[in-house]
């Protein structure tokens, strides 16, 4: 079974690497995704102790597939080595976009190539350098960043670390050590909770034998995450700073059940390292809007000791480079947002795909806005403050199936989210995000999103007539 995860890791990893024919790519990521179910499949019959190994082994195995090439599918990293650069220079990355001439001093020919050097792909045309042809492996170099502070503070302690002569490495090599983190907290979290409910049942040998296969089980669910073959290759070979961001979401679900101003604290971490963890403050405060259970008061408490150390965190993390910045610390924000045409109103376009298919264009925007609203609301009031990440599954879940996005990094957060319960119903996000990105299709996306979104519904149903056996169908006499 880890043959299974391993070798998908290696054929997406690899294959990525030649990604002119994009339909063979396709076919690569759907072969890599077939073997890592069938490898996670195979996984749930294993003993506890032999799951848990197995889970750690593959989580080494695979993510070190991720560092077996260059850059693939994005060049994001390099933003953040120049990210990194202007910072150790004294200079905030939000005052000056890469190919502003104030920032000559800080260029290098890898960064920067010159002449016939800007042939090859990926290169991007800079019309401020010292040739009279440069470029750069910058993406968007004529914008200011759009990272959070705390991504802007990971750059620069990558850069500290890394050689003087180091490039994107000691990004994917940071990326490998936080993937391999986050399935550390996820196993620590579900054990955890294993031990607490065999404490529950009392220390009899029974119980034992219960808490045995429920830490089978909670293996089983890590996997989910540590096997993934979209954590080598985003997180890893293409050392997005998401992962970041995951990690701190995950330590954050495992610890707001028990300790909620430092889940708070670690969840306003995360979202001051990607915008996307926000998604899941109402996980966070699941039950807080319930009609039943402690009093107003209390639960008013508990979501203050959760929202309030993660608003702080946020403000803390931005003042530095308020104070340091010419410009907005929201750098490209906005503009990136109507680039991808998440305020697009029209029939076109690649977001709200799936909303797009039953209302008129001008409409998507404000039923994804309600939609989403309405799993937020939902989560507050029937949510299981006790499994947090459950609530914060759905409403990311489901705010990428409202949205749509083009990019299968950030369905990262969705797998560590998945990890933690095993509701494997959502994982065709990722797959769908990859399948807008590359573009084969103009439909892909769209079609891939629905295939998501058939899964989860399928998936909610069973687990349905699961808990409540009267919804299924009677039996033939």
């Amino acid at each position: 079974m880890l043959l299974l995860a391993l070798v998908g890791a290696l054929v997406l990893t690899m294959s990525a690497g030649h990604p002119a024919d994009r339909a063979s790519l396709i076919r690569w990521y759907a072969l890599s995704w077939a073997l890592f179910g069938a490898a996670v499949w195979t996984l749930r019959k294993v003993p506890a102790r032999q799951a848990v190994f197995l889970v750690v082994a593959g989580a080494v195995a695979v993510t070190a597939t991720g560092l077996l090439a260059p850059p693939t599918t994005s060049t994001d990293s390099y933003r953040y080595v120049w990210d990194g650069r202007v910072q150790a220079a004294g200079v905030s990355p939000y005052a000056y976009a890469p190919a502003d001439p104030a920032l000559l001093p800080l260029r290098d020919r890898w960064l920067f190539p010159e002449g016939a050097d800007c042939d090859f792909p990926y290169r991007y045309a800079v019309h401020s350098g010292p040739a009279a042809r440069t470029c750069t492996l910058i993406n968007r170099p004529d914008v200011h960043t759009i990272y959070p502070p705390l991504a802007e503070l990971y750059f620069l302690v990558v850069h500290r670390l890394a050689p003087e002569d180091g490039r994107y490495e000691a990004f994917q090599v940071g990326g490998a050590l936080l993937a391999f983190g986050t399935s550390l907290v996820l196993l620590a979290t579900v054990r955890r909770r294993a031990a607490d409910r065999a404490a529950d049942r009392g220390a009899d040998r029974g119980a034992d034998r219960g808490a045995d296969r429920v830490v089978d089980g909670g293996a089983h669910r890590v996997a989910c995450w540590a096997w993934c073959p979209a954590v080598p290759l985003e997180a890893v070979n293409n050392a997005h700073v998401d992962i970041l961001g995951v990690l701190l979401t995950v330590a954050a679900m495992a610890l707001l059940s028990r300790h909620k101003v430092r889940g708070g604290l670690l969840l306003g971490a995360a979202t001051a390292v990607k915008f996307l963890p926000a998604l899941a403050l109402p996980g966070a405060l699941s039950g807080f809007l319930a009609t039943r259970g402690p009093s107003v008061r209390r639960r008013a408490l508990g979501a203050l000791a959760v929202v309030g150390p993660a608003v702080l965190v946020v403000a803390l993390a931005y003042l530095p480079y308020v104070l340091a910045s010419r410009a907005s610390v929201l750098g490209y924000l906005f503009g990136y947002l109507n680039e991808e045409g998440y305020d697009d109103t029209g029939t076109g376009g690649a977001r709200y795909a799936l909303l797009r298919l039953v209302l008129p264009g001008a409409a998507a925007l404000p039923a994804a806005l309600v939609l989403l609203a309405v799993a937020a609301v939902l989560v507050l009031r029937r949510g299981d403050a006790d499994r947090p990440w459950r609530g914060a599954l759905v409403v990311t879940g489901v705010a990428f199936l409202l949205f749509t996005p083009g990019y299968p990094w950030y369905a990262l957060l969705v797998v560590a989210l998945v990890a933690f319960d095993g509701r494997w119903e959502w994982l065709g996000i990722p797959p769908a995000g990859a399948a807008a990105y590359l573009g084969v299709h103009e439909h892909a996306g769209t079609a891939a999103y629905a295939v998501a979104a058939l899964a989860v519904v399928a998936g909610s149903v069973v687990r349905a007539r699961r808990a409540c056996p009267a919804l299924s169908l009677p039996e033939r006499s």
